[in-house]
């Protein structure tokens, strides 16, 4: 079982939430940006698949030794795509927006690691929903969650990808095709979410290869949340 990291205030280091992750729900082409970087169709609602919980690997804070992740070998590129990860905070099925908004646990920062050759391959090769590319184990580092009071989101949440220090992925909610509220209502919709659910909301542009000896640094509203190591 993974328990995602929760923090409740800046003074106290993450608890463990008190729900286990029953699947991480994610979304794929809510930046333009992104769309047209792969050359694919915007979507005209939000595009969902499903990470299962053996990709869920914890990231560590800054003041820690970094995590050390192991990339597939022989399967071609492992490419990066940051994400907002929203912690889901109790049961929603066929929600409102507005109660959406009030289940919101957590924000933190993930990873949407993805074995670019498999994604590539068609549907028939690869499975409906690339699970090969895309659930491989540790194939979602995460980061802790914190608060929407801590991270002050009243406006927007930026959010950026560092690789060796150089920013590589940077994105802002305010661009996003389908915000927050409405993508946890739209898949409520589809199927349940359950207390400790993580959703990955999207990635902006910028998205490539991770090599061996790569140093990763999350950055979410210009604070370092995570670190990680390619070893």
């Amino acid at each position: 079982m993974f328990y995602p990291r929760l923090k409740q205030n800046s003074d106290q280091p993450s608890q463990a939430f008190e729900y286990p992750t029953s699947k991480v729900v994610c979304v794929g082409r809510n930046y333009l940006d992104h769309a047209k970087e792969l050359n694919n169709p915007v979507p005209k609602s939000p595009l969902l698949f499903i990470k299962s919980v053996n990709t869920l690997v914890q990231m560590t804070n800054p003041q820690q030794i970094p995590l050390e992740l192991v990339l597939p070998k022989g399967l071609g590129e492992c490419h990066h795509e940051v994400e907002i990860a929203i912690l889901v905070g109790n049961e929603l099925s066929h929600a409102s927006v507005k109660q959406c908004s009030s289940a919101i646990a957590g924000v933190g920062l993930a990873i949407d690691l993805t074995l670019r050759e498999s994604a590539a391959k068609p549907e028939t090769t690869r499975g409906s929903r690339g699970e090969r590319a895309k659930c491989f184990d540790a194939a979602c580092p995460v980061s802790e969650f914190s608060s929407l009071e801590q991270i002050d989101s009243k406006q927007s949440i930026n959010f950026c990808l560092l690789i060796n220090k150089k920013t590589v992925q940077q994105g802002d909610s305010r661009d996003m095709i389908f915000d927050i509220p409405y993508l946890m209502s739209n898949i409520s919709e589809a199927f349940t979410l359950q207390a400790g659910d993580i959703i990955l909301t999207g990635t902006p542009a910028g998205v490539g290869p991770l090599v061996k000896g790569d140093q990763i640094e999350l950055c979410l509203q210009q604070q370092t949340q995570a670190t990680a190591l390619i070893v």
